[in-house]
C-alpha cells in the first residue's frame, strides 16, 4: 500500500463521546500493521505543525468526531485536505441508545461496547479505503 490511513480523533477532552472515539481509534490501530495505519494529535494540526500537516496531506484521512461540531474534520479541511471518510460517535450512539456511557473517566461496560462497535466500523472503513488505494 502506497499511502497510510491516518485516523484522527477529535479532542473532546472531558466528553464521553470524544473518549469513545479515541479508544476506538486505538483499538482499530492495534488491529492493523503500523505500515498501513497511524494517528496524530489534532492539536498539532491546529497549530500548523509541519509534520502533522504533511502526514494528512500525503495520506488518506478518516476523522472521528464526538459530536456534530466536527472539529477533527473541519481542522483537516482547514489544513487544505479533504477527508476520505468522516465518522461521528454520536451517530453510532443513535443506533445503540441502550449503550449509554457511564462517565468520561470510566466509560463502563456500555461505553466500551460502543468503543468496540465503532472500532469495527472503522475496520470496515479502513478495508474499504485499502481496496480503493490498490
Amino acid at each position: 500500500m502506497a499511502k497510510k490511513i491516518v485516523l484522527l480523533p477529535c479532542s473532546g477532552i472531558g466528553k464521553a463521546y470524544g473518549e469513545i472515539g479515541r479508544q476506538a481509534i486505538y483499538e482499530a490501530i492495534g488491529d492493523h500493521p503500523p505500515a498501513e495505519i497511524t494517528t496524530t494529535c489534532l492539536a498539532k494540526l491546529m497549530i500548523d505543525d509541519p509534520e502533522a500537516k504533511q502526514l494528512v496531506h500525503e495520506n488518506m484521512v478518516v476523522t472521528v468526531d464526538g459530536c456534530a461540531r466536527d472539529c477533527a474534520r473541519k481542522n483537516v479541511e482547514n489544513a487544505g485536505k479533504k477527508v476520505d471518510k468522516a465518522l461521528r460517535v454520536i451517530e453510532i450512539f443513535k443506533d445503540h441508545r441502550d449503550l449509554k456511557p457511564e462517565g468520561v473517566l470510566e466509560l463502563g461496560e456500555p461505553g466500551f461496547k460502543l468503543v468496540h462497535i465503532l472500532a469495527e466500523k472503522l475496520g470496515r472503513e479502513i478495508d474499504c479505503l485499502e481496496r480503493k488505494e490498490q
